[in-house]
């Protein structure tokens, strides 16, 4: 099976590439997607937060990025027909959900600490791939009422999904560099290592599921 990785907002970072060789070592093949292009990476969340402006601003280019990627994955030649999942954190959690209101061909998607766009009305009982999104309880990124937005809208699809919520834990919080970049910016993230280690288990749990 092939598993689509795709970055936090910092761009495709050592980060995102270390998960797609944790995947790899699970016997996945896996590929770290680049969304911004040209290896466009930094650590200042201004910048950022200009590059994912750019990506999100236009919903139906978003999803047509993301759907690159899974074609490089696919070209690979390397995939079980068939047999597709996206993982993503942060702006890629956030793009992982975009794909699967997509109906990209994937089996399921994983959002690590995402942003949470809601489900579109239009979508209503055609959501195809399972949802699994794991979020930390005490992040200020996103909004409590974003939160219940969210759950109400894939309800009100229809959508097979479920959610994880780690006490304590803030965005990032799967991000062992998250601690040294918030101090240096002044931004609530913080890694969390148990959150980090039962979220990331749920994930392997969730993909043998849907790959069984």
């Amino acid at each position: 099976p092939g598993v689509l990785v795709i970055h936090e907002w910092w761009g495709l970072n050592d980060y995102a590439k270390q998960r797609a060789r944790m995947l790899a070592e699970l016997g996945y093949v896996a590929f770290a997607a680049d969304m911004y292009g040209d290896g466009q990476v930094t650590d200042n969340p201004k910048q950022a937060g200009e590059w994912m402006q750019e990506v999100t601003v236009d919903p139906e280019g978003w999803r047509a990025r993301a759907r690159l990627g899974l074609q490089q994955l696919l070209d690979s030649g390397k995939v079980a027909d068939g047999q597709l999942a996206a993982i993503g954190y942060c702006f890629g959690g956030a793009t992982v959900l975009q794909m699967s209101y997509d109906n990209a061909p994937v089996k399921g998607v994983v959002s690590f600490h995402g942003a949470l766009p809601a489900a579109p009305a239009e979508m209503k009982g055609k959501i195809q791939p399972r949802i699994l999104v794991l979020h930390g309880q005490a992040d200020t990124f996103v909004a409590p009422e974003v939160v219940t937005n969210f759950r109400n809208k894939l309800e009100e699809a229809g959508a097979d999904w479920e959610m994880n919520t780690y006490g304590g834990a803030r965005h990032g919080f799967t991000n062992p560099a998250a601690d040294e970049i918030g101090e240096k910016h002044s931004m609530p993230i913080r890694y969390d290592q148990q959150a980090d280690e039962d979220s990331w288990q749920r994930m392997k749990k969730f993909l043998n599921d849907i790959f069984s």
